[in-house]
């Protein structure tokens, strides 16, 4: 293997699960998630010689997720439909419980637009700062400030809560 791949294989080892992570809680699916970021991967292998010169390859392949969500999301052949019911999986009712907020915070998720879901996931979930965010999803400061609070406001509405505090 050259040294040009084991770099990438390395980068991809470290940086996938947060890639995952991040794609899914944008597009609500885990399907969906994998097939965003191998498209990711495979368009910064493509780039990889000049993305480690330029430095921060996992900011550079983060904003490559957030878009390729996007973009997804426009296409309609790449659209898929939800059928009514799961098949039956085998598990407690621990493991139901356990997953029940999760499963009401990603339903919550999915009632959001695309820009304020991923202003909400980098702000809160990947704990990026405002000047990041911004970075990530090309645009002002001010344009993360308003849809996370919007975002966040939807949530809260969604899932009945009352709002915290300010600090």
């Amino acid at each position: 293997m050259s040294e040009r791949d084991q770099a990438f294989v390395e980068f991809v080892e470290t940086a996938n699960p947060s890639l995952r992570r991040t794609a899914y809680l944008i597009s609500g699916d885990r399907h969906k998630a994998d097939d965003i970021v191998q498209d990711a991967l495979y368009k910064l292998y493509l780039s990889w010689p000049r993305i480690q010169r330029v430095g921060n390859p996992f900011a550079y392949a983060r904003r490559m997720v957030v878009n390729a969500a996007y973009d997804g999301g426009r296409r309609p052949w790449r659209r898929e439909v939800a059928i009514a019911e799961l098949p039956d999986r085998p598990g407690s009712a621990d493991f139901a419980a356990g997953h029940a907020a999760r499963d009401e915070v990603l339903e919550a998720l999915r009632t959001l637009g695309a820009r304020q879901r991923a202003c909400v996931v980098l702000r809160y979930y990947e704990d990026l700062s405002v000047e990041q965010t911004a970075e990530i999803l090309g645009c002002s400061q001010g344009t993360v400030k308003s849809q996370a609070a919007r975002g966040l406001e939807t949530l809260r509405k969604a899932m009945n809560l009352r709002p915290s505090p300010a600090r």
